[in-house]
């Protein structure tokens, strides 16, 4: 009865006034467990100087992995330390994935002003959310669990990364694994026993089907992307649990949360990494809980799993990184490495919409409010279990995939959304990609309601990227965001690919399944492109460089690389170079960003970290 009085009030705030929303969070939305069978991870405060074996700093995606394997070891002390606290019963809700990202769970980063990308968005930048709670951005990702390509992790190994090849790491992708499908359960690509559940929603779009049917009109097959074949048309598999989300958090550290070895601190912001200048040895953490500031000792390691940002910027702030740009920001350095560098990440295409002529195809923000989904919700099902709405997957190859690789191996990706951009009636789709209440009004503002709420999104995804960018720091204190130049499309063959994603949605929306429903692009141009032939190329390069943003993939800051190689900063087993004691284990240590959501591949990288500290640490692989 109390979460039906309280969808209640939420409906009521969002049909008043969207811009409450945050406010109404913070004060309203206190965090609950979700059933009777879960509870909250304890909160603790170390004392000061109190010492650990090991310091894990973030406890997102990898980090929640970490704490679980690492205190495996009965006789090891663990310590996890996290800036967020925890998550709440309307983060577990899959649709409500775009939502998440306008609430305290992110820290808020952005990029730079972008040449190429993000033209037209608020203040010419690219959003880059991240999670800041318990499960990291295992709780604001829109919950898609696909791997990639075996090349991606081949293409590691052949850089000199020994132990990372496919065959080497599909063991680790299958550890964490609870594959929940019927029809995946006995696929020897998939896990089960592991602690993350992997299933379909329950929910089944009526626009999955046309999706499928799409495909097969254009010779696609219906597949299991994270099985022998990638490149196919499919419904995406989702971190999801009786339909709701599964974080990390939910997942790795609920289980064990009475684990009397290991200790999570909330709502602690970590401000350096203490390492000994002598000795080139970590040796402690100290991080700010309240007002009060805190160290922490390591007997063993500290293994920094903040992220692509979060861990960059905090090796920097600690003295690791490129030595000028230290000195410029009046850091003395402690050893010299290319921090920063190496910066990748996945750019779609956000701002078009389709318009059919039966609204019950396409779920909308009434959809999304009504008191029959949130009862069906409740009851495990509904439109609201939809992973951040997305109802169909599919992996294609374009012209501008390199000669030199497989070909079985997708450049592009496209996701299919239950609803779109222009049936955003509340403005929390807009508040997310940073699209102006302008640019929306002049796009949208022309169709009637009803119409706009009969409306679907396809969006083309990059997912093999030729562009590279850099993070740098602004000062020495952790609390100032860092610089991100993103860099988005700086090799043009980036956008030319992008193009090439539009064209395939364009044959998908012209095949006989969608046409029977009077499929059609919304087609008054963007602003800043009516100078451009409406379709022509140069039209949607000018489209795509105003409203193209970030799916929360960022990598490769802390570049994992042989020895010898000076654009590493972690070696193949994942330690800093030149420093004692302080291992990196997240998405920044990838070398080349995979064709993949990055949740499972970081996932992946965390589960055999843990077995390389044992290994290091002469204990038996569990």
């Amino acid at each position: 009865m109390r979460w039906i009085l309280i969808w209640i009030q939420i409906t009521v705030v969002i049909a008043l006034d969207a811009s409450k929303l945050f406010d109404f969070w913070t004060d309203i939305f206190r965090p609950l467990p979700r059933s009777p069978r879960e509870g909250f991870v304890p909160d603790y405060t170390p004392n000061n100087l109190e010492e650990f074996d090991f310091i894990v700093i973030g406890a997102g995606s990898a980090g929640c992995i970490l704490a679980n394997r690492l205190s495996e070891i009965s006789e090891w002390k663990v310590l996890l330390i996290e800036g967020g606290g925890n998550e709440n019963f309307f983060s577990d809700v899959p649709i409500f994935a775009p939502f998440l990202s306008t609430t305290p769970m992110n820290w808020g980063y952005s990029s730079e002003p972008e040449q190429r990308a993000c033209r037209d968005l608020r203040g010419n930048v690219c959003f880059l959310p991240r999670g800041k709670v318990l499960g990291g951005s295992s709780v604001l990702n829109f919950l898609i669990y696909q791997r990639g390509h075996p090349d991606d992790y081949d293409d590691w190994a052949k850089m000199g990364n020994q132990g990372w090849s496919y065959s080497e790491i599909l063991p680790y992708f299958k550890k964490s694994e609870n594959i929940r499908i019927s029809d995946l359960k006995n696929s020897s690509y998939h896990g089960r026993g592991g602690y993350l559940d992997i299933d379909y929603a329950p929910y089944k779009s009526p626009l999955e089907v046309l999706f499928r049917k799409a495909g097969e009109e254009l010779g696609y097959k219906w597949r299991d992307p994270n099985g022998e074949h990638v490149i196919g048309f499919s419904k995406p598999q989702a971190t999801m649990r009786n339909g709701r989300r599964c974080s990390t958090s939910k997942a790795f550290l609920e289980p064990i949360r009475y684990r009397r070895n290991l200790k999570v601190t909330k709502n602690s912001i970590v401000q350096k990494i203490m390492i000994d200048p002598i000795t080139k040895t970590a040796i402690g953490v100290e991080f700010n809980k309240g007002r009060i500031r805190r160290q922490v000792m390591t007997r063993r390691e500290i293994i920094l799993a903040a992220g692509t940002i979060g861990s960059a910027q905090l090796l920097m702030v600690s003295g690791v990184g490129p030595e000028e740009h230290l000195i410029e920001v009046g850091i003395k350095p402690v050893m010299n490495l290319p921090v920063g560098y190496n910066l990748q990440d996945h750019v779609t295409f956000s701002g078009n919409a389709f318009l059919v002529n039966d609204s019950s195809l396409c779920v909308n923000d009434k959809t999304a409010a009504s008191p029959i989904s949130a009862a069906q919700y409740l009851a495990g099902g509904g439109p609201l279990t939809l992973p951040g709405g997305a109802a169909g997957l599919a992996f294609s190859r374009t012209r501008f995939a390199s000669r030199d690789h497989s070909a079985t191996r997708p450049d592009i990706e496209l996701v299919m959304g239950a609803g779109s951009l222009a049936g955003d009636m509340l403005g929390i789709l807009r508040t997310l990609l940073g699209v102006t209440d302008k640019w929306f009004w002049q796009v949208y503002g022309s169709l009637p309601p009803q119409v706009r709420q009969a409306s679907f999104a396809i969006n083309p995804v990059l997912i093999r990227p030729r562009s590279v960018g850099r993070l740098k720091i602004r000062t020495g204190n952790f609390s100032d965001h860092p610089v991100l130049k993103m860099n988005y499309f700086d090799d043009i063959t980036d956008l030319h690919a992008l193009v090439e994603g539009v064209r395939l949605i364009q044959k998908v929306v012209n095949t006989r399944a969608f046409q029977q429903y009077g499929t059609r692009l919304h087609d008054v141009p963007f602003p800043g492109c009516q100078g451009y032939p409406f379709d022509s190329d140069e039209y949607w390069q000018c489209a795509i460089m105003q409203t193209s943003i970030t799916i929360d993939h960022q990598v490769g800051t802390c570049k994992m690389a042989p020895a010898g190689d000076p654009s590493g900063v972690v070696s193949p087993r994942l330690q800093v170079y030149g420093i004692r004691g302080l291992r990196v284990a997240d998405a920044s240590v990838m070398p080349r960003i995979p064709a993949a959501h990055t949740h499972a591949p970081v996932m992946m990288i965390a589960e055999k970290a843990a077995d390389i500290i044992k290994q290091d640490w002469g204990y038996p692989i569990m």
